[in-house]
Order: C-alpha cells, then sequence, then structure tokens
C-alpha cells in the first residue's frame, strides 16, 4: 500500500515507504486516536499528484528546483517531482497548525456523516480511476480539470484497442485473490490467531515470477524500478512552489484532516474514549511538516490501516510504532528486492484497499430510509466530488448541510401546547376548573431567533383562532393579530382597537420558556408581543428591556407555570367582587 499510495501521488514509489514511517512517529506523540494508523493515504495523494502532474509534467523537466539528484541516486526528474509533493505537505500542515491555533476544530459539526460519506466515496471512485491505466498496461496522459473522471473513461474507449492483455489478466487475477483472502480473513479471525498478510505474499509472488519469466522485456509489463536503500538526509521542501500549490495544501489540510477525525471519532465510540478536535489538527499537522523535510507525501488515517489495527485487537499507538519498525527493515533490506514488482499488481492491491470507502454505497439505502434530504445531500455531494474534486464536493456538502439546516429550522415547530393535567396546579372549586378551561398554556420547544420568529408568530396566532371563541369575526381577529398578538386578561383586546370581549368570554395565554435556550434580539422583540411569560430568564428579560418598552407593552413574568395560574385567579376573582 505503501509503495502504491506514492505512484498515485506521481513519485516514486520509495517515497510511500518514507511517508509511512515519519508521519506514524509524528502522530503517536500528538495524537489522540489510539486505533488511528496514519502514513500515506489515497485521497491526499490523489490531490498532491493534481500539483506534481501540473508544475512536472512526465513530457517534460523544465521544472527547476533546489533538489541533488545524488541524494538518492534517482534522477533530477523524480527529484524535482517529490519536491513538489513535499511542498504540498509542508504547506498543507501549515494550514492545519494554523487551523488548531485559530480553534477551528469546533467547526467539525457541520461536517455530517452523509457529507464525509459521499466525499470519500467519490474521492476513492476518483483514486480507482487514476489505477485503470496501470491496471489495462495502457500509456496515456495525465488527465485532471473539471469532468475529468469523464474524460479518462472516454479516452479509456477510444483507445481500447491499446489494452495489454498480460496486464488486464494478472490485475484480474490479483483482485481475485486479494479479496477471497481479505474476506476469508475477516471471517475466520476469531479462530486463527494469525492473520495471512495476502498484500506482501501477492507482492512477492508476482515480483518473483516477473522475474524469472522476464517479463518486464518479454511481454512489456511496466515494473516499480529501483528502490534506494536507507533513509535520506533531511531537506528544505523547495519554497519556491508554495504559491503555486496553495489550492492542492487546503485540499490535503481538509480533505485529510476530515476523514482522518470521521475514523478517530469512529474508533473512540467503538472503544469508548474521547478525541479531541483542535488537538487532532495538531497532530495531523505536525505529522505533515515534519516530514517534509525528509521527502515525504501527504499522510492522513487510512481506513484499510485502521481496520488492521481493529483486527489484531491493538489498543495503543505503540502497535503503529512497531509496523513502523518493520518498514524500517523494508527500507534497510527488502526495499531493492522490489524492483520486478508489476505496477498493475500495485494498482490492485490500491484498488482492494479501498473497498471500504466504496462499499459505503450501501448507506444509501439507510438514509432514504431515514431522511430523503441526506439521501440528496449524499448523492449530490458524491456527484459534485467525481465531477470536479474532493475539496469541492466537501465544500459543497458542508454549505448544502447548512442550508438544509436553516430551511429546517424555520419551518420546523416551535409552539407545543399543554394539556392541564401536565401543570403541577390543584383546583380549589369548580369556580376554578371551569374558569381555568380559559387557560391556555403554551410550551417553547426551540431557540426563538430570527430563522424561525416568524413561524413563532404564525405558530401563536394559529392556536389564538383554533381557540378562539369570542363574538369577534374573523376579520376583526386578523385585523387585531395584525397589531399585536398581545393576549391578556387585562385588557382584552389588541393596542389601539376597541374590540372588547366580554368578561367571560376572556382567554389568557401563558408562554412556558422553560425550554428556550437560545434567544436574539429579534426573538426577544417576538416575545414582547405576549404577556404571560413564565420560566424565563434574566437574560432574556434585558434583551426584551433593549428590545422594547416593557412598562408600556405590560407583560408579566413569573417564576413558574402553576404561579402565573395563581395570578389568573386572583386577578379574575378581584374582577369579579369589582363588577
Amino acid at each position: 500500500n505503501r509503495l502504491a499510495f506514492a505512484v498515485l501521488s506521481s513519485v516514486h514509489p520509495v517515497f510511500g515507504l518514507y511517508g509511512s514511517f515519519f508521519p506514524v512517529i509524528i502522530y503517536a506523540i500528538f495524537g489522540m486516536g489510539r486505533h488511528v494508523a496514519t502514513g500515506t493515504f489515497a485521497l491526499t495523494s490523489l490531490i498532491s499528484a493534481n500539483a506534481v502532474e501540473r508544475l512536472v509534467p512526465s513530457a517534460g523537466t523544465n521544472f527547476t528546483a533546489n533538489n541533488n539528484s545524488g541524494v538518492l541516486g534517482l534522477s533530477e526528474f523524480e527529484m524535482q517531482r517529490i519536491g513538489v509533493a513535499a511542498a504540498v505537505s509542508f504547506l498543507g500542515g501549515i494550514i492545519q497548525v494554523a487551523m488548531f491555533m485559530l480553534q477551528l476544530g469546533s467547526a467539525t459539526f457541520l461536517l455530517t456523516e452523509p457529507v464525509i460519506s459521499a466525499m470519500t466515496t467519490g474521492a476513492a471512485t476518483h483514486v480507482v480511476t487514476s489505477q485503470v491505466k496501470y491496471l489495462l498496461g495502457m500509456k496515456m496522459p495525465y488527465i485532471s480539470g473539471p469532468l475529468g473522471f469523464f474524460h479518462i473513461y472516454a479516452y479509456i474507449f477510444e483507445n481500447i484497442r491499446s489494452v495489454q492483455l498480460e496486464a488486464l489478466l494478472l490485475s484480474l487475477l490479483s483482485i481475485v485473490v486479494l479479496v477471497l483472502v481479505k474476506e476469508l480473513n475477516e471471517k475466520f479471525q476469531r479462530n486463527i490467531k494469525i492473520v495471512l498478510p495476502i498484500d506482501l505474499v501477492l507482492i512477492i509472488a508476482t515480483s518473483a515470477a516477473c522475474y524469472y519469466a522476464d517479463m518486464e522485456y518479454a511481454y512489456g509489463l511496466e515494473v516499480v524500478g529501483h528502490i534506494p536503500e536507507g533513509l535520506p538526509p533531511p531537506k528544505v521542501p523547495p519554497m519556491n512552489v508554495l504559491s503555486e500549490v496553495v489550492t492542492e495544501a487546503f485540499g490535503v489540510a481538509l480533505v485529510g484532516y476530515v476523514a482522518s477525525l470521521a475514523l478517530a471519532q469512529g474508533s473512540a465510540k467503538k472503544f469508548k474514549y474521547t478525541v479531541d478536535d483542535n488537538q487532532e489538527f495538531l497532530a495531523h499537522g505536525l505529522s505533515n511538516v515534519i516530514p517534509s523535510f525528509f521527502f515525504c507525501i501527504p499522510s492522513a488515517a487510512a481506513m484499510g490501516r485502521t481496520s488492521l489495527l481493529y483486527s489484531t485487537d491493538a489498543r495503543t499507538q505503540v502497535a503503529c510504532l512497531i509496523s513502523s519498525a518493520l518498514i524500517l527493515v523494508v527500507i534497510y533490506t527488502i526495499g531493492p528486492m522490489l524492483y520486478w514488482l508489476p505496477m498493475c499488481v500495485l494498482a490492485s492491491i490500491i484498488i482492494v484497499g479501498l473497498k471500504g470507502m466504496l462499499m459505503q454505497f450501501r448507506d444509501l439505502k439507510k438514509y432514504w430510509n431515514v431522511d430523503k434530504i441526506d439521501w440528496s445531500i449524499w448523492v449530490s455531494t458524491y456527484v459534485f466530488t467525481i465531477c470536479f474534486a474532493a475539496n469541492v464536493g466537501l465544500l459543497y456538502g458542508v454549505v448544502s448541510t447548512i442550508v438544509t439546516v436553516i430551511f429546517r429550522f424555520s419551518r420546523a415547530r416551535t409552539l407545543n401546547l399543554k394539556n392541564m393535567k401536565e401543570v403541577e396546579y390543584k383546583y380549589k372549586t369548580e369556580d376554578n376548573c371551569k374558569s381555568l378551561k380559559q387557560v391556555k398554556i403554551v410550551s417553547v420547544n426551540n431557540p426563538l431567533v430570527f430563522l424561525n420568529a416568524r413561524k413563532f408568530q404564525a405558530d401563536l396566532t394559529k392556536i389564538i383562532q383554533k381557540d378562539s371563541t369570542s363574538s369577534q369575526t374573523c376579520e376583526d381577529v386578523n385585523k387585531c393579530e395584525q397589531n399585536t398578538l398581545l393576549c391578556s386578561f387585562s385588557n382584552g383586546s389588541c393596542h389601539g382597537e376597541s374590540l372588547q370581549p366580554s368578561q367571560s368570554e376572556r382567554r389568557v395565554l401563558i408562554l412556558d420558556c422553560s425550554g428556550l435556550s437560545l434567544f436574539d434580539y429579534t426573538g426577544a422583540s417576538t416575545l414582547l408581543q405576549c404577556s404571560y411569560v413564565c420560566f424565563i430568564t434574566a437574560s432574556l428579560i434585558k434583551a426584551m428591556q433593549y428590545g422594547g418598552n416593557l412598562e408600556s407593552e405590560n407583560p408579566v413574568f413569573f417564576e413558574s407555570v402553576s404561579s402565573a395560574i395563581d395570578a389568573i385567579q386572583i386577578h379574575r376573582v378581584r374582577l369579579t367582587h369589582a363588577l
């Protein structure tokens, strides 16, 4: 997987080994996800490949970077390419550290499960598409940009005769073997103590077969080639290209963080511990900044390796440190033996490794049954991702979520008519029971802000109209409600109106604000139009004072619903004696 993701990033495969060693150590120190495996990641590799192919195209090497080609024994062209990828990693890490300093981790609540699922599925589809040329053994130019997904398949169908049959058969065989063995490992992992590392076995077997059959020259199979031995000395990424990779750096920072945070939160939920969203920004930021000095491509948490930690019953980041030690052994000893590894096998490993992301299509049934709007957000976010890019799809998904929340919140039910039996109040006489039938208690269930203030007024108006038994005509009632929603036993009419019902027809509306957890100026001003408000906070009273003249509006506040009903009874007794 490490070698494959480096190829996906359009750099030499050896840099995938470096990218799976240094970031693991950094995240183990600063990260909070105990079961998160950090390293090279398909989505971030694909994003950085855009910058690499744009600045250092395969057709030429006219890009100039301050790198010494003798450092790893690689060509100047390969060093230029890894220089761009390291610059993307460096700037992406700086952006993540800046987000940590700005405490933007608190904004992750906007990243809903449908958005993350659709974005990662769309990005995984992009990754599969980028590997088709290796699966088919085709030579094709790098295609990116808007609708590049469709242009790639158009090019393949136009040049279908150039498909290399040997590469196609080896790819199909590799995919079938990988899928079958992984399924068997997952099925019998509880009964067997040792899981067959089929990826490693396949790499060794195909490399040996390619070497002894001389497939590189006999059949024209593309192989990995020279793998340098040992770790490179640190070197500063080329700073002269930072301004040209800003777009890719933001994509790496956001997409990598979102995918990693989803895995971290999932593992935390499964094993019952907590993860700090802001701390994850710092951990992944440093995991990109520091390794960029060692020729590393952008890193993030990977679903496949995280699932492997689950299956091996790992409990801390020590398991990741052990795996990084094994990577170090590969770098110093086994790496040069991978010269004969076919590229089509690497592509097969990438595609099978993305199985978990691609299977998220099954979530569509769940979203459809639970919420049709979430289903539509998933589908549209996926379409935007495959048509444009992962960062564009993520942005669209977040904006769609915000718009949906605003629309739903403005139309959500704001009031709930309480049953008098739910109120802790004892009726002392039959007269009280009769008079209290004219009292309506309405509970405010949602925050009252500018988004739903008009809906609040509309709901309150409906309750008044529905329960009204006065002799006023509908025209009079509407005229009164347009002026104010004041319903008070003190005057029984609207401000500036002479519509006075009889004493027996007067009704009282009590607003129970115990469920009102949030309000703004518009919400406080709306409450000014109501006379009886109980369970009201001091901050809301203060806001209403600024929103209007409390004395002129004549509202009455109570500590509880029972206190409000007591006051109504006392006031009506006084009116009865006065008459």
